[in-house]
């Protein structure tokens, strides 16, 4: 009888020693590369905390006024808060400043984008299912914290974009019906943009947010402790992948995108002014969605008990990015109650299979998209010799209208496929050989074949 173990590679066990003494585990085909998004945005999130540490010790989050005297020459004379000219300092006078600010920016975008891809891989591989569940609630979390992450920090510098940002946030505060005004008093305090918007915001950013997403991602590492980790039906195992080398490629990446490609020059930009925004202002790329959605809300104002009712403000920016992140959140429990499929899975899906989740996927990955790309209506128009008010209605048609279609393709595909799949089980993998029979007829040879989720493929039994 033949030996249970299974074929190792020769040098194999050498190499799997060598990697537990440097701190790395094995990995598996389970390890899928979607998989490393997750530790991408754990090794973006380090290098925001050390190069947030960093850039702490030379801002100011005052909103004092003062004379700028600093070293750039521009601006000298010019009347800007404490915050702008810190800000100013560590761009151009502190050594090394320019670049931790940069890369502190990049690894927000990189951040959010890591967390956004890896909630894209637990939704249409369903690893959300139980035992799971938590986990899932975890990256939703820290998809939001991210967000509120980047927004905060943007309003820091006090330069003109971010000017542009807190007037965001002040009508959108005040459209907030019978509290609005007085939220709007406890945010700013007195007259807006007050004193105490930008020193409230710098503790959100540098104490209360960072330490919320460590404890998330300290209770997750407890829950893969307990629960262990998803996995592809199938995977067998591969040569280990350092996780300090992935770390050190994250780094390597920001820091070259620090050095290289310029991002928030806020000397270019100048201090904020009340009423004043730049031409041509837009927000980092994960708001994007909520400036598409209030460009292309009607103006709708109806009366309501006396008051107006701003719902050309509430409905962009507050009821559709809180009931998209509602439902994002409450999706396993959701396809639990609506398919009663409440066991523990532990495999993860191939998303040809799951064709109503896959469908419902691209339908929100279309909306989210549809309404990214409306925040340059006025972009499409220009550079298309087109009528904004022509491209805002195709904004408003598409994004009821997309991601029906798109929904409705998808599924078919995905039924397509799962058809394709049960037609390749049964009569096997069509060969490209053609034989001819002692009477004349010809024929393709099939092969035998068996599926392989980890692959997302059919392979023939035959080599």
């Amino acid at each position: 009888m033949g030996s249970l173990e299974p074929h190792r590679r020769p040098g194999r066990s050498k190499v799997v020693r060598l990697a537990h003494l440097v701190g790395a585990r094995p990995r598996s085909r389970a390890d899928h590369w979607s998989f490393l998004f997750g530790e991408m945005a754990v090794y973006s999130l380090v290098v925001l905390l050390v190069s947030g540490a960093f850039l702490t010790f030379f801002y100011d989050p005052g909103m004092a006024q003062v004379i700028y005297q600093g070293g750039h020459t521009p601006l000298r004379g010019v009347l800007v808060s404490r915050a702008f000219a810190s800000t100013l300092e560590v761009s151009l006078e502190v050594r090394g400043g320019l670049l931790m600010r940069q890369v502190h920016h990049w690894a927000t975008l990189i951040l959010i984008a890591a967390v956004c891809l890896h909630l894209l891989r637990l939704f249409f591989t369903g690893a959300f299912r139980r035992p799971h569940g938590l986990n899932w609630l975890i990256w939703v979390g820290l998809f939001v914290l991210g967000i509120v992450a980047g927004v905060t920090g943007g309003i820091l510098p006090d330069d003109l974009l971010s000017g542009g940002s807190l007037a965001l946030i002040q009508g959108v505060t005040q459209a907030i019906p019978f509290a609005g005004t007085y939220l709007t008093g406890l945010l700013f305090g007195g007259a807006v943009p007050g004193e105490q918007v930008i020193p409230l915001f710098y503790w959100l950013h540098v104490l209360l947010v960072p330490v919320i997403m460590i404890g998330l991602l300290i209770v997750r590492r407890g829950l893969l402790r307990r629960h262990g980790r998803t996995h592809y039906p199938g995977a067998a195992q591969l040569p280990p992948l350092s996780s300090p080398a992935l770390f050190l490629a994250t780094c390597g990446v920001l820091t070259l995108l620090g050095t290289v490609a310029q991002i928030n020059p806020i000397w270019l930009y100048g201090p904020s002014r009340p009423g004043t925004t730049g031409a041509g202002a837009v927000p980092d790329w994960y708001m994007g969605f909520l400036d598409g959605a209030i460009r292309i809300m009607p103006s709708w104002e109806p009366i309501v008990a006396g008051h107006p009712l701003t719902l050309s403000v509430l409905i962009p920016a507050l009821v559709v990015p809180g009931g998209f992140f509602t439902v994002l959140a409450a999706y396993p429990l959701i396809e639990r109650r609506l398919t009663g499929d409440s066991g523990v899975r532990r495999p993860l899906d191939r998303p040809r299979e799951a064709a109503v989740r896959t469908a419902l996927g691209a339908a929100g990955m279309t909306f989210y998209g549809l309404l990214w790309a409306a925040a340059a209506n006025d972009q499409f128009a220009y550079h298309f010799s087109s009528s904004l008010f022509a491209v805002t209605w195709f904004f408003r048609i598409a994004v009821v209208a997309g991601p029906a279609v798109v929904f409705e393709v998808t599924r078919r595909i995905c039924l397509t496929l799962q058809a394709q799949g049960r037609e390749q089980r049964a009569h096997g993998v069509e060969t490209g050989i053609i034989r001819r029979s002692a009477r004349g007829e010809y024929t393709e040879v099939h092969q035998a074949a068996t599926a392989l989720p980890a692959h997302g493929g059919i392979h023939a039994d035959q080599h």
